[in-house]
């Protein structure tokens, strides 16, 4: 390929997007344009014709896209991955990664936040790492809106049309050359939706799109705008993303062993799965539920019960009925079971995350302290279970490195660590930059904060410009913010529980800390409140309220519209990271991970991932670990944002400016260096991603392929042994207690109601201990002795579903209790 050739076929592959090389060559060709967009095909779209002859006769540039024509084919052939190196006979031969929304790139706006960006930065780690996976979401021809604050503060939503022709996407075509498109039935229609496909390196993400033609008018808007529209939209969505994904697998001949579920929106790829199972072999739907779930991966991002989606059942058998009743076969009170507490209950609303549990083989939250809170989330699934034996596990989220660092950062780490850094020891690099001097970090820092602040004036300017602002203040934004002063960076959607404004509880005394003479301080925001969110675009309004005081106007800002390249530029360059929400509300957080590889420090509560990352050697925290009432949130929030004022006046801001001789701030640096050391490759998606394919990943096609060989016969018996227990009438006749001087000796009357001993475990159970098996000495007798370090009244007796390779309680939760 020519130089040009190589340049066409870069902009449709999203490796350009986390590769700082090519920058230079976008910018080379239309700066303007490039720092607006971000998008090199609309860049090669438009630059004249004599300007890319130019660039493409230079030398320099020559070699640069030599350079990435060659790291684009190493990463398509790369048989020497990760994956292949640690499972060369790996039963994951295919993960399907289903999400409402991909954050991969500025110039493929179909994300909205943090579901995004994991899902994004998944995807770009697994190119890096030779997963085999293949994504599937929604292309939004809106996609999320886009931000202007007006004279007043208050918040404007827009939602510009997103012309596929200037995104980095193609029509997926089969092999005739036709355009594919799936046929969905939606209430007296059919629904067409037409497929792209998105280059992530070696794989692929395929969007699905309903702006089709050949669709009623309404519904070519069903993929309209990302997070909007009426509930019925939200379904309707949802059944393109689960249907329509599991028919586009089907449709390319694709057969994964795993499908990951990033959050419950995607829940209804579980049933065409089934679905599939069914009709290729000829079973019942509860066989293909038993042998498919255990291929099914949950991760569940939301802390709050109201954080699920919800639909009125009468609803779900308007769209829904036809296909439970002509596909799946099964009558439709059985479908709403499926995403029930109380499957009796004909008021109960349909939950996304219920159908997500009760059809995957396992189920995990994003960070350690989430696993303890979705397990009391979904807890009714599990009637009379212990909160510590509830199925759900946990991947603590990480970041795409790459695609985060700034360029200055990335120049440090390369000279440290070496080009292919993430895909080396941990340990190693961690020691490596424990090694880099003072004075080289520092330098760093001093760079980053100094680009970011450029950026900060360029959008700053943007926007003025727009208001048709004077001359005279497009100028002062060049003197606004000072290179060399302390910046705080706080960037987040505007939601109550993440308390946006607990900075501004005592306006007096931020104004004190920013405008201090000999400790001064500079303040950058940014954040977007959901259209319908009033409560957040009134936080907003407080804040633009505040900047305009005379004395501070030049020491804060509200940078509108953030979205991923403002998120890059912040990261890369301030010196701390606030984070305010009301614990346990944030299941993760990412945003304080992107600063790690920057040389960026965090100030948060104990929340999410900070929980687990804090030592007072890397940041500082807010408040304790603690969990409040209701009735006590004001007074916490009053006493966090105290603690949160006295941490910044007296001991952030003062240990920035303790310089020595020669300008440099040891004891900050020293943090900064531990920080990048020790926390960068923790939270990454490198070391996030070895525990999903250890924890979930390996043993999930494991099941799968043992549960679908021999034309099924392990599902069926599950199937068959999960309505036994359904139809069970087991009771508990008596438990006998004597004792001696070591030894409780229990010995318990089991009637299993018909169930052979093989199909129940009957247990010991006393709390904070692990259970202890009993013996079966005698048809429906069952013993046990332990230890009288505890009293006798400590145990109780209990009976649970057993069968080899099922996973109790999470595919058969009855229990049985002796009290």
């Amino acid at each position: 390929m020519d130089h040009k050739e190589i340049l066409e076929k870069l902009v449709y592959d999203l490796i350009w997007s986390w590769d700082h090389r090519t920058d230079q060559i976008w910018f080379e060709l239309d700066p303007e344009l490039w720092a607006l967009t971000h998008n090199p095909l609309v860049i090669l779209q438009t630059v004249s014709r004599q300007k890319l002859e130019e660039t493409l006769a230079n030398p320099y540039y020559q070699q640069l896209i030599d350079d990435l024509g060659q790291a684009m084919h190493a990463a398509e052939v790369n048989e020497k991955s990760w994956f292949r190196q640690k499972y060369p006979k790996s039963p994951v031969t295919l993960i399907a990664y289903f999400s409402m929304e991909f954050m991969l790139s500025e110039s493929l706006p179909i994300y909205s936040g943090g579901l995004g960006h994991v899902a994004g930065d998944t995807m770009k780690a697994m190119n890096d790492l030779g997963i085999p996976v293949v994504g599937i979401g929604l292309l939004y021809q809106q996609g999320y809106f886009r931000q202007v604050i007006d004279q007043e503060g208050a918040q404007q939503a827009f939602f510009p049309y997103n012309s596929p022709g200037q995104l980095p996407i193609q029509p997926t075509r089969l092999p005739n050359g036709e355009w594919l498109r799936l046929e969905i039935l939606l209430p007296g229609r059919k629904l067409w939706l037409r497929v792209w496909e998105v280059k992530i390196g070696r794989i692929k993400l395929y969007l699905l799109d309903s702006n089709d033609l050949a669709n009623y008018p309404p519904d070519r808007s069903i993929t309209g705008e990302l997070y909007g529209g009426s509930r019925e939209t939200r379904l309707e969505q949802e059944i393109a993303l689960g249907l329509g994904g599991g028919k586009l697998l089907e449709a390319l001949h694709l057969k994964p062993e795993v499908y990951h579920l990033n959050e419950g929106h995607a829940a209804f790829a579980i049933l065409e799965r089934c679905r599939q199972y069914q009709e290729n072999n000829g079973v019942s739907f509860s066989e293909a539920l038993a042998a498919t779930r255990a291929g099914n991966l949950f991760t569940t991002h939301t802390a709050v019960s109201a954080g699920f989606d919800r639909f009125d059942p009468k609803l779900l058998e308007n769209y829904l009925g036809h296909y439970v009743q002509d596909n799946l076969h099964i009558p439709f009170s059985e479908f709403l079971a499926l995403g029930r507490a109380s499957p009796n209950d004909p008021e109960e609303p349909f939950n996304m995350a219920y159908l997500a549990i009760h059809g995957s083989g396992a189920v995990n939250a994003v960070s350690k302290l989430h696993e303890e809170v979705s397990r009391n989330l979904f807890s009714p699934l599990f009637p009379r279970w212990p909160i510590s034996e509830i199925p759900i596990g946990h991947v603590t989220n990480g970041i795409h490195v790459r695609s985060w660092d700034s360029s200055i950062s990335d120049d440090l780490w390369t000279e440290t660590c070496g080009k292919e850094r993430w895909m080396r020891d941990a340990e190693e690099m961690a020691e490596q930059i424990r090694a880099v001097p003072d004075e080289k970090i520092w330098q760093m820092r001093e760079k980053a904060r100094e680009q970011m602040i450029s950026f900060g004036r360029f959008r700053l300017t943007q926007m003025l410009k727009a208001r048709c602002a004077s001359p005279e203040e497009i100028e002062e934004v060049k003197h606004r913010f000072k290179p060399r002063v302390f910046t705080i960076g706080f960037a987040r959607r505007f939601a109550t529980y993440k308390r946006p404004n607990l900075l501004l509880r005592n306006l007096e005394r931020l104004e004190r800390i920013l405008t201090n003479k000999e400790r001064p301080a500079q303040l950058l925001i940014a954040g977007k409140a959901h259209p319908a969110d009033l409560e957040g675009q009134r936080l907003i309004q407080e804040w633009i309220a505040f900047i305009k005081r005379k004395e501070i106007c030049n020491s804060i800002v509200f940078l509108q519209d953030y979205d991923m390249l403002m998120t890059e530029r912040l990261v890369g360059g301030v010196d701390l990271w606030i984070n305010t929400p009301r614990r346990p509300w944030e299941a993760c957080g990412t945003s304080g991970m992107k600063i790690l590889v920057n040389g960026g420090l965090n100030l948060s509560v104990l929340d999410g991932w900070w929980s687990e990352a804090f030592r007072p050697e890397v940041g500082w925290a807010i408040g304790d670990r603690s969990i409040c009432s209701e009735k006590e949130i004001a007074a916490r929030d009053a006493k966090d944002a105290e603690e949160l004022y006295n941490l910044l006046e007296h001991t952030i801001i003062p240990e920035f400016y303790k310089r020595d001789a020669i300008g440099i701030p040891r004891e900050w640096v020293a943090k900064v260096r531990e920080s990048m050391a020790s926390l960068t490759w923790s939270f990454s998606t490198n070391r996030s991603l070895t525990e999903y394919m250890d924890r979930y990943y390996v043993p999930a096609a494991k099941a799968y392929r043992e549960r679908v060989q021999d034309q099924g016969f392990v599902a069926s018996e599950i199937a068959t042994w999960t309505h036994a227990w359904s139809e069970a009438a087991i009771q508990m006749r008596g438990v006998e207690v004597t004792s001696d001087k070591e030894q409780h000796h229990f010995r318990a009357l089991i009637d299993l109601g018909g169930l052979p001993p093989e199909a129940a475990s009957v247990e010991l159970f006393a709390s904070a201990a692990k259970p202890v098996s009993m013996r079966a000495t005698a048809l429906g007798e069952y013993t046990a002795d332990v230890s009288k370090e505890r009293p006798a009244s400590d145990y109780t007796v209990r009976v649970i579903p057993r069968f080899s390779g099922s996973s109790v309680p999470l595919e058969n939760p009855v229990i049985l209790w002796q009290k």
